[in-house]
Order: structure tokens, then C-alpha cells, then sequence
């Protein structure tokens, strides 16, 4: 598909170019849009309840608040607890911040991984030499030519 993209852009231009450039910013998008709801779907309905299940009490932080002002009985929903007074709902918060870790965790094992298929597929990356081996490398090929 890159190669073809190449092709389409070398031929066509600045217009190819930018016809390339649009359908990879489009497939791009779509395909990361997918891979994020893979993701979540993969933390929401399996990592979640796995983790939920290991810990007593589960991962149900929804009714996890600190009263600001007042004080609630123990076992008191926060809905309840609203009534009673002021509180500061942290149950989403610490919700998310687990959410965000598992997730940093997902994306990093999946870009090694890809990092590790596209060095099978496509070998080792070829770097330059540096700029001084390659000024050695004309001078030994003119003084060939020299020599010839």
C-alpha cells in the first residue's frame, strides 16, 4: 500500500502528493480510532473485571468520596451523602487514573510489539554513514579513478 502511495505521488505531483498525504491522515484516523476502541473494550470488559474480581470489594469506585463538611455513616451511597453536605466525588477520578494506567500499559506493550513485527518484516533500519566517512569514501573512489 506505501509503495502504491509512493507511486501515485511521484507521478502525479504536488496534487498526488496531496491525495497521498489525505488518504494517510484518513486511514490513519480510522485505523487508530478502531485500535482505541479495541483497547478499551479490552480494559473495560476484560481487564476490569479480571482486576475487579481479584480485589475484595472490586473496582466499583463509584460511591468513593471524602465529606468536606459534615460527616456521612459508613456505608453511605455519595448520592446520600450529597444530601448530607458538601462532598468531593474522588470515585471517578481514581476510576480514570486506573483506567489511564492499564491503557499506557496496553499502548506500550502494542507499539513494541509492532516495532518488533516491522523489524521482522522489513530487517535492521540502514543508517547513513556519517558525513566524514563518506568525504573518505569520494576522496578513495577519485583517487581510484586517478589511479585508473
Amino acid at each position: 500500500m506505501l509503495k502504491e502511495l509512493r507511486e501515485i505521488s511521484s507521478r502525479a505531483g504536488i496534487a498526488g502528493l496531496a491525495i497521498s498525504v489525505a488518504i494517510g491522515v484518513t486511514l490513519g484516523t480510522v485505523i487508530g480510532s478502531a485500535f482505541v476502541r479495541l483497547v478499551t473494550a479490552i480494559i473495560s470488559d476484560l481487564l476490569f473485571p479480571i482486576i475487579g474480581a481479584a480485589i475484595p470489594g472490586g473496582l466499583d469506585f463509584s460511591n468513593t468520596y471524602i465529606m468536606l463538611r459534615g460527616s456521612a455513616p459508613a456505608g453511605t451511597s455519595l448520592s446520600e451523602a450529597r444530601k448530607l453536605g458538601p462532598v468531593l466525588a474522588i470515585g471517578d477520578l481514581i476510576s480514570t487514573f486506573l483506567y489511564l494506567a492499564i491503557l499506557m500499559v496496553v499502548l506500550f506493550a502494542a507499539i513494541k510489539f509492532l516495532i518488533k513485527i516491522t523489524r521482522v518484516f522489513l530487517g535492521p533500519a540502514v543508517r547513513a554513514p556519517p558525513a566524514d566517512v563518506r568525504l573518505l569514501e569520494e576522496i578513495r573512489d577519485l583517487l581510484a579513478k586517478k589511479d585508473a
